[in-house]
C-alpha cells in the first residue's frame, strides 16, 4: 500500500459533518493535513471522491433531518455542494494545492461519449497537479441514473483512473466479527476473497444518520475494486494517515481479478435493468459458458419498457438473471424475433435485423 502511486480516497458524511447538519471544519481541515502530505513532493497522486453535499446544506435550508423525497434530497445538494467544495478550496490552499470538482451521475460511466469525457478530464487535472473532488451529481440525478452511494462510485472512479489503491474512510475502524459495541468482538484484518466474509454479520446504518450508505456498501464497492485489480483499505477517517502509509490498521483487501473493460464493469455493478429478456436452455449455454452474443433465435420471452442500448437482465427459463448487457433492439420489437434466425429476420424485415440482440463486448455473466 506504501507503494500505491494512484490512491482514491472516499469520505463519508458522517466524517465531515455534524448529525444536525452542517460541515465541521475541524474535520475537514483534519482529512485536508493527511492527503496533502501524502502526495507532498509529486510522486502520489489523489483523488477525493467526497460525500457530504446534501448533509452540508441541511441546516442552511433550515431541514432538521435528511430529506427523503428526491426533490428536497436535491435542493439540499444544491447547497450544500458549493459549501463543500469551498471548505475543500480554502483547506487544501493552506497547501498550495488547487482542487476541481467533478460530479458524475451513472450514466456518465455508462455513455461512451460521457465515460471518455469524464476519463479524460480527471487525468488532465491530475497531470496537471490539481486534485479532483468527485461526487455523484445529487442536484440532477434521478432515481433511475444514481449511482445510489458514494462507496460504489469510489469503486467506479478508482478503476476510471486506473488507481493502485481505493482507501474508504468512514466512523467504524473496519470490518468486525459482530457488533464493535460489543465485547468479545475484533477486527479482520485482511480479506483475500468472499469466503472470508460469509459468516461475518455486516452492519448497514452509519451512526450518525447523514448518509445513504453503511458497512454493506462499503464491503461492496472493496469487492468491486478488489475484483478489478485494486487494493482497498477500509477504515476510520482518523486513521487515514495510516492506511495511506501501508500502516496496519483497518480490514485490507487483496486484489481478485484482473482489470477488465470500464464499461462492463459499470454495467454489472451500476446500472439498472430496464427490463430482461428470458433465454431458452441453448442460449444460456452459449452465453454463460460460450461467452457468445445473444442471437434472436435463442430468446423466448421478454418483459419490460426499453429502448435499444439500455442495459437488461438475461434469465434462464426458471427466472434466475445469469447475466446483464446492452440491448440493441427496443422492447416493442424483440416479439418480432423471438425464436428466429438472424438470416431469416434479415430476408423478412431488412439487413438492419442481422444482427445480435446482445453483443459478448457488451455482456457480462453474473452465474457461471
Amino acid at each position: 500500500m506504501g507503494e500505491a502511486r494512484r490512491i482514491v480516497v472516499k469520505v463519508g458524511s458522517s466524517s465531515l459533518t455534524t448529525a444536525a447538519g452542517g460541515l465541521d471544519a475541524d474535520r475537514v481541515d483534519a482529512l485536508v493535513d493527511v492527503l496533502a502530505k501524502t502526495r507532498s513532493g509529486g510522486e502520489r497522486e489523489i483523488v477525493l471522491v467526497s460525500s457530504g453535499a446534501i448533509a452540508a446544506g441541511l441546516a442552511p435550508l433550515g431541514l432538521r433531518r435528511r430529506p427523503t423525497d428526491l426533490a428536497r434530497q436535491q435542493a439540499a445538494a444544491s447547497v450544500g455542494q458549493g459549501l463543500l467544495v469551498a471548505r475543500y478550496t480554502a483547506s487544501f490552499a493552506r497547501y498550495g494545492v488547487r482542487v476541481g470538482q467533478v460530479l458524475l451521475t451513472s450514466d456518465d460511466m455508462s455513455r461512451r461519449a460521457h465515460h471518455r469525457n469524464a476519463s479524460r478530464t480527471l487525468d488532465k487535472l491530475l497531470a496537471m497537479g490539481a486534485l479532483p473532488i468527485v461526487n455523484e451529481n445529487d442536484t440532477v440525478a434521478t432515481d433511475e441514473i444514481r449511482f445510489g452511494d458514494n462507496d460504489r462510485l469510489a469503486a467506479l472512479v478508482a478503476h476510471l483512473v486506473r488507481a493502485d489503491l481505493l482507501v474508504l474512510l468512514s466512523d467504524v475502524d473496519g470490518v468486525y466479527d459482530g457488533d464493535p459495541a460489543r465485547p468479545g468482538t475484533s477486527r479482520v484484518a485482511e480479506v483475500k476473497g468472499p469466503g472470508d466474509l460469509a459468516h461475518v454479520e455486516i452492519g448497514s446504518a452509519g451512526k450518525a444518520g447523514v448518509g445513504t450508505g453503511g458497512m454493506v456498501t462499503k464491503v461492496e464497492a472493496a469487492r468491486i475494486a478488489a475484483a478489478a485489480g485494486i487494493q482497498v483499505v477500509l477504515t476510520s477517517a482518523i486513521h487515514a494517515a495510516d492506511a495511506l502509509t501501508g500502516g496496519d490498521t483497518g480490514t485490507y483487501f487483496h486484489p481478485t481479478g484482473r482489470r477488465s473493460a470500464d464499461r462492463l464493469l459499470w454495467l454489472q455493478h451500476a446500472s439498472t435493468p430496464q427490463g430482461s429478456l428470458t433465454l431458452d436452455d441453448g442460449a444460456v449455454r452459449a452465453v454463460v459458458q460460450g461467452r457468445k452474443s445473444l442471437l434472436p433465435a435463442g430468446i423466448a420471452g421478454v418483459e419490460g419498457e426499453f429502448s435499444a442500448g439500455d442495459p437488461v437482465e438475461l434469465r434462464d427459463r426458471g427466472g434466475r438473471a445469469v447475466a446483464r448487457g446492452l440491448v440493441n433492439f427496443d422492447a416493442k420489437e424483440i416479439p418480432l424475433l423471438i425464436g428466429r434466425s438472424t438470416h431469416e429476420l434479415a430476408r423478412d424485415l431488412g439487413p438492419e435485423y442481422e444482427r445480435e440482440v446482445v453483443h459478448s463486448n457488451d455482456l457480462v455473466v453474473l452465474h457461471p
